[in-house]
C-alpha cells in the first residue's frame, strides 16, 4: 500500500471513530434525559399522592357537618314537647280535654244534704282544657267501688283556664244504718279513658252505694241530694 493510500485510510478510521464516540455521547445524554423525565414523573406522582391527603382534611370538615346534624336532631327532639311552637322559642297551650294530671285538685267536707264531699278542680298554670259533659269518675277503696250518678242527665262541658273552678259533689253513703266500709281517700278521674287518676285525701268516711254529681261552675249546684 502506498503511503498516500495508508494516510487516507487512517484519516477515515479516525473520522469513523469520532462519529461513533459522538453517537455514544448522544445516547448517554438521551439516557440521562430519560432518567430525568422519569424522575419528574415520579415526583409528579408523589405530588399527586399529596392531593388525597388534602382530601382527608375535607373529610374532617364533613365530620363537622355531622355535628350540625346532631344539633338538628336535638331541635327535633325539643319539638316533641306539648303545645304549639310560636316560632320564637315559646309554646302556646293547646285547648284539649282535661286529664287528671292537668288539674289542681282539692276537697272539702260539707254538711248540706246529710253531708257530702265537695271536689274542686282548677287547670294548672298555663293550661286550658275542657271537662267533658259526662259524669266524673269517683272510686273508693281497693275494690274500686264506683259512685253512681246523682243527677238524671249529664251537664255541659266546662272550660278550665286561669281562675275558673269546676265543682262536683260526692255523697259516699246513701243507705241507712251503720253498714259500709270506712276509708280516708277517694280516687278521681276525668273519664274512663283518663290514664292518670289521682288519689285525694278526705276525712274518714263510710262508703256504701255512693253517688256523684256532674261538673258545675257553682258549688251551690253540686249538693247530691238522695
Amino acid at each position: 500500500m502506498s503511503g498516500n493510500r495508508r494516510k487516507a485510510f487512517l484519516v477515515s478510521a479516525v473520522l469513523v471513530g469520532g462519529a461513533m464516540l459522538m453517537t455514544a455521547c448522544q445516547d448517554t445524554d438521551a439516557d440521562t434525559d430519560t432518567g430525568a423525565a422519569k424522575g419528574s414523573s415520579s415526583a409528579a406522582s408523589t405530588g399527586g399522592t399529596a392531593t388525597p391527603s388534602s382530601g382527608s382534611s375535607t373529610t374532617g370538615s364533613g365530620q363537622a357537618t355531622d355535628e350540625g346534624g346532631d344539633t338538628t336532631g336535638k331541635g327535633t327532639e325539643d319539638g316533641a314537647g306539648s303545645g304549639v311552637d310560636t316560632g320564637n322559642g315559646e309554646r302556646v297551650a293547646v285547648e284539649q280535654t282535661c286529664g287528671a294530671n292537668d288539674i289542681s285538685w282539692s276537697t272539702k267536707s260539707e254538711t248540706q244534704g246529710g253531708g257530702y264531699i265537695l271536689i274542686m278542680a282548677k287547670a294548672k298554670s298555663g293550661i286550658t282544657c275542657y271537662l267533658p259533659a259526662a259524669l266524673p269518675i269517683v272510686a273508693f277503696g281497693s275494690d274500686g267501688t264506683q259512685a253512681g250518678p246523682a243527677e238524671q242527665s249529664v251537664g255541659e262541658q266546662v272550660k278550665l283556664s286561669g281562675s275558673t273552678t269546676a265543682y262536683a259533689g260526692v255523697n259516699p253513703k246513701t243507705t241507712s244504718g251503720d253498714s259500709g266500709k270506712e276509708l280516708d281517700s277517694i280516687i278521681v278521674a276525668v273519664g274512663d279513658a283518663d290514664p292518670d287518676p289521682v288519689s285525694l285525701p278526705v276525712d274518714t268516711i263510710t262508703v256504701e252505694d255512693p253517688i256523684v254529681t256532674n261538673w258545675h261552675t257553682s258549688p251551690a249546684d253540686v249538693v247530691p241530694f238522695v
